[in-house]
């Protein structure tokens, strides 16, 4: 590839943030009106010139109301589409050290505290599923797939424990 072809590529950058205290992790129950129904973590996009771990702050603060401090970095879920240019990428983090009160009426969906040895019993989406029991598994991780957009179909995927 050369370095007029890499301008080319699209990438889309976002967070995920789990929030944990003592056993338990906050999900977020999303409706379907919003894509990606089912208990995932808060997260979302990285809105440009913030950093990573400020966008993934933001969004938990967007979205349980909780402001989260010491992210600690569990790993990235990225995929690839060689026939759109496209790179989608998700900084996946944890915090157990927050303030704050759950907001009322969060605008993603239901917010609630699960047991994390419990939460996968819970409806997700599978790639959450895949890649929750990572964020409390020592070190960090590395999902990467290739993607076909169109087709919708994995053409290839590997996860590493780094």
């Amino acid at each position: 590839m050369t370095a007029k072809d890499a301008k080319d590529i699209k990438i889309a950058l976002y967070t995920m943030c789990l929030v944990k205290q003592d056993d338990h992790v906050l999900l977020v129950n999303r409706p379907s009106k919003l894509g990606f129904p089912g208990w995932i973590g808060p997260g979302g996009k990285v809105d440009f010139p913030e950093s990573l771990t400020e966008g993934a702050a933001r969004e938990v603060w967007e979205e349980t109301g909780l402001r989260v401090k010491d992210l600690v970095y569990k790993g990235l879920d990225e995929f690839v589409d060689p026939n759109q240019n496209f790179r989608y990428m998700v900084f996946n983090y944890v915090a157990d050290s927050f303030e704050g009160e759950l907001l009322q009426n969060p605008p993603e969906g239901e917010l609630r505290w699960f047991p994390i040895r419990e939460a996968m019993n819970y409806p997700m989406q599978p790639w959450f599923k895949r890649r929750f029991p990572l964020f409390f598994e020592e070190g960090t991780f590395e999902i990467y797939g290739v993607y076909d957009q169109v087709e919708k179909v994995t053409l290839k995927e590997t996860v590493k424990k780094i």
